[in-house]
């Protein structure tokens, strides 16, 4: 079977990736993604295939592929995350913190969310215009997880422009903010040790499995993986304006939410790749032989839009029937904070909508060419 090969940094994968890789799909399961001075990654472009992948213990993380440059040493320890980490570790660590992230946890959390979406309603200008990205959807994740784990208040504009550093990805400032989100992360767990409080990291402290070190980078983990709402809300509120019909229906019909986040999920989350396992083994994918310690990835901007699971692929219908999207990964390493991210999502939508009737967009916004994430520069809107 011939392979065909994705370049990540051709213009039209940049600008329109549903439909290059859409066209990739249906012409092979598997392609090859070039990365300059690494080599070469096997990418998995159709649903049934990628989500075998995921669940399948030939294919594991590996700690060795996450590079760091320009972070302090003392701060690495803290970085390896359950992510990172060898099956046993991985499993252990997820045994003990996932009641803390259960679909009912977070629905109890939901309430702790209201009061700071309603905070950053309230600082919107009630004529605009503004950028959305900026004033709502980038401060909301991290305003979550300062709650989540008891950052005091006056700490919390700091750990935004944390959150605001990691969301834009690596270079300099990157490895500037990341000594002191650890500190924070360090003081944080000293307090809910010494005085716990009604928050998530006091109920892990009360672990006796869990070291200040697993606390320190959970908190971390948190920090990294809890921005992908600040892209899927930014996405969904463009994929609605762009929409009116769906907007309407939105509107008309609240109890739709749940399901039109997924929708979101689906269609335009932010996601587009899953991080690469490693094959542990000499292995074949769709007939093909991928030799131990070769990268594989699956395409989440493919394998959401095949047409084998969903019908009318291309086409965002807030009242589209559930089906099995990968926008949270799959198996062992499915996203931890999938919970929290969908009740995030949902709360800051059905806000946003209720406040602002007016809200239209002021402008159509540039995305940020970004072959990892499918994400605004800015979102200009009008209320």
């Amino acid at each position: 079977m011939s392979v065909p090969e994705i370049d990540l940094s051709d213009a039209a994968v940049l600008r329109d990736p549903f439909t290059v890789y859409g066209r990739i799909r249906e012409q092979s399961p598997l392609a090859r993604i070039p990365i300059p001075g690494i080599g070469a990654m096997w990418a998995l472009t159709r649903h049934a295939d990628a989500r075998a992948m995921l669940s399948d213990p030939r294919f594991a993380m590996n700690s060795g592929s996450f590079l760091r440059p320009g972070v302090p040493e003392h701060c690495l320890r803290y970085m390896r995350t359950m992510s990172e980490r060898e099956a046993p570790e991985h499993a252990r660590l997820r045994r003990l913190v996932s009641p803390a992230f259960s679909k009912r946890q977070a629905e109890a959390f939901r309430p702790r969310v209201e009061p700071l979406v309603a905070r950053l309603l309230d600082g919107l200008p009630a004529d605009g215009p503004a950028d959305l990205l900026e004033r709502f959807a980038r401060p909301l994740p991290m305003d979550v997880i300062c709650e989540l784990v008891g950052i005091p208040e006056q700490d919390r504009p700091r750990w935004r422009e944390y959150g605001a550093t990691i969301a834009a990805g690596s270079g300099q400032g990157f490895a500037e903010a990341v000594p002191g989100i650890m500190a924070g992360a360090e003081a944080a767990v000293a307090r809910r040790r010494a005085e716990p409080g009604d928050d998530l990291l006091s109920e892990l402290a009360a672990e006796p499995g869990l070291s200040d070190e697993d606390l320190v980078t959970l908190v971390w983990h948190l920090v990294m993986a809890g921005q992908t709402p600040t892209h899927l809300i930014a996405n969904a509120v463009h994929a609605l304006l762009a929409h009116p019909g769906q907007l309407a229906a939105l509107r008309g019909h609240p109890g739709l939410m749940p399901g039109a986040v997924e929708e979101m999920i689906r269609w335009c989350g932010p996601v587009m790749m899953t991080i690469p396992r490693y094959a542990t083994e000499d292995a074949e994918l769709c007939g093909t032989p991928v030799r131990k310690g070769e990268p594989v990835t699956a395409i989440v901007a493919s394998v959401n839009r095949d047409p084998r699971v969903f019908a009318d692929p291309e086409r965002f219908d807030v009242s589209r029937a559930p089906a099995s999207h990968l926008g949270f990964a799959h198996g062992p390493h499915f996203c931890l904070g999938a919970s929290l991210a969908r009740v995030q999502t949902e709360v800051a939508l059905a806000m946003l909508l209720e406040r602002f009737p007016g809200l239209a967009l002021a402008g159509e916004p540039e995305r940020v060419p970004d072959p990892g994430t499918w994400r605004l520069a800015a979102l200009p809107v009008t209320f």
